[in-house]
């Protein structure tokens, strides 16, 4: 027999994307997603008759609000939305001021301390745990009902956000400036001065104007739970079922969202 005869035929390779464990838990994954889908909705117990009735009651509503009660304004609105901007402005700048020094305890690199480290993320991750609904409510329960309150909600919300960002950006900042700081013999304030706050500044200045803007948001809905602004207005007029009055909050809301936001690019095109 030649050798040639004695050849074995290979089978052609076939190329699959996914190897079988990968595929296995592609579908374990997709499987518990169906699961949790069918779950949460037998637990939240739609009901069919008002799912069908639904377009029909957002048409009345709609025309209860029309047209829309322009001459409340004045009288009903303008100061509750000036107070939600002052609730929004100095609850960034208290969280800011709260949320530095515990950033800079969180970074590893500034603070090398495991304890203090884990102490101060333990503090971010509390302040960005609870709701701003749930701070109100607190604050309203020890300070009563008003702009305090609000403010203190939006305040204790905003430390975990921006104490997180800002320790993770001094945790990326490069060692090359600080290892010069520290070989000319300069203080542990001069190297977080003159090392790490020039290149976290953009960030900083970021991460404060873009929760400035999502605080705009968050405080004009306090008032529901009596922490002051304009929700304290929205809430009155629900209750009153006086809908002309809704669509003026509303509007009032959109448009201040609108501003805040062209006025965060317009600065951060500027400072940054």
């Amino acid at each position: 027999m030649s050798a040639a005869a004695t050849v074995v035929a290979v089978p052609p390779r076939q190329w699959r994307r996914f190897t079988p464990a990968q595929r296995l838990a592609r579908f374990a994954v997709y499987l518990g997603m169906v699961v949790a889908v069918v779950v949460s909705l037998r637990m939240v117990e739609v009901i069919p008759e008002f799912l069908v009735d639904a377009p029909e009651q957002m048409r009345d509503l709609l025309q209860r609000m029309w047209p829309v009660a322009w001459g409340f304004y004045p009288q009903g609105v303008h100061e509750a939305l000036v107070d939600t901007l002052h609730i929004a402005t100095l609850g960034t700048i208290l969280a800011v001021a709260m949320a530095l020094p515990i950033g800079v305890a969180a970074a590893h690199n500034v603070v090398p301390s495991r304890g203090i480290n884990l102490l101060a993320k333990l503090l971010l991750v509390s302040s960005r745990s609870v709701n701003s609904l749930v701070w109100a409510l607190l604050f309203v329960a020890v300070f009563g009902p008003g702009t305090l309150a609000g403010t203190l909600a939006i305040a204790f919300r905003s430390i975990g956000f921006v104490g997180k960002l800002v320790g993770e950006a001094l945790e990326e900042a490069q060692r090359g400036p600080i290892e010069a700081l520290q070989a000319s013999g300069a203080p542990w304030t001069s190297q977080l001065l003159w090392g790490y706050w020039p290149q976290v500044k953009p960030a900083f200045w970021s991460v404060a104007l873009f929760r400035w803007d999502i605080n705009v948001r968050e405080s004009a809905v306090l008032g529901l739970v009596g922490a002051g602004g304009i929700g304290m207005a929205l809430d009155s007029a629900m209750n009153l079922f006086q809908w002309d009055r809704v669509a003026m909050v509303l509007v009032a809301i959109f448009a201040v969202v609108v501003i805040a936001e062209v006025v965060v690019t317009q600065l951060r095109q500027r400072i940054l």
